[in-house]
Order: C-alpha cells, then structure tokens, then sequence
C-alpha cells in the first residue's frame, strides 16, 4: 500500500506477479487507455461465449430455447460496437500502425479473437504499461 495524501492506494507491484488476487483487482482498473482495452477486449470475449451457448440452446435440441440468443445477442452486439470504437481510440492515442488498428478490428469477428489481439498486442509492445519489457519485433503475421 502506498500513501498518497490522506488516501492509501494500493501499488501496482502485483501486475508482475500474476495469478495473484490483488492483480485481478487490476483488471478492474480503467483509469488509462490499455486498461480500458483490456476490459472491453475481454469484455467481448465473454459475450461472444454467451451468444455461442445461446446458440447452442437454440438449435442443438429439438425444440430449441431462443431466450439465450434473445439475451446475449443484443448485448454482445453492443459490446461488440463498444469495442470498434475503444479499439480505434486507443489505435490513435497509443499510435497503432495501420496493420495493428486492422488486426484489432479484425479481431473482433471470430469468437476470441479480441483477447488473442490483446496478448499479442500486450506482448509486442502496443499497450502502453500493460506490456511487459521492451517491444518484441513482430513475428510474420498475416504473411
């Protein structure tokens, strides 16, 4: 914990020592442009599982439920707009180039995708604090 003011604030040391519960309270943390990615990366991640279980429910029994899809097609749609928006922006403050922002974007189709960006992106240097070390030279993708 660190004192700051009046306030006790606790220390970003935990983001090297993953697994660990109070780096989970990171995750939570919105406050720069990365850690907002991260979220609605993630974020999207999940509601695309959702829809897919959804999907599951409605045409694997015969008699399928559509209440799944009627549920988390529609919030997985708007997740998945938030994430175009928040993947450009942080293209733009974080000074992605052309072929990161596409692969960003791209990433947002097939289910999972955003968080494979995301590793990817966090690994080769693109996310500001959330990458570990010093930019790795990227590996031929896409080639």
């Amino acid at each position: 914990m660190a004192l700051v003011g009046n306030e006790t604030r606790a220390t970003t040391f935990c983001r090297s020592k993953p697994g660990t519960m109070a780096g989970m309270t990171n995750f939570f943390n919105l406050s720069s442009t990365a850690t907002r990615f991260r979220f609605i990366a993630v974020l999207e991640a999940f509601t695309w599982l959702g829809l897919l279980i959804g999907m599951a429910f409605k045409y694997i029994p015969a008699d399928g439920n559509e209440i799944g899809v009627k549920i988390f097609g529609p919030i997985h749609g708007g997740v998945f707009v938030v994430y175009l928006v928040i993947a450009v922006l942080t293209a733009v403050k974080l000074k992605w180039d052309v072929k990161a922002t596409l692969l960003a974007l791209v990433a947002a189709f097939p289910p999972f995708g955003t968080v494979i960006f995301e590793i990817w992106a966090a690994r080769t240097g693109r996310l500001a604090e959330l990458s570990t070390g010093r930019p790795v030279p990227d590996a031929k993708v896409l080639s």
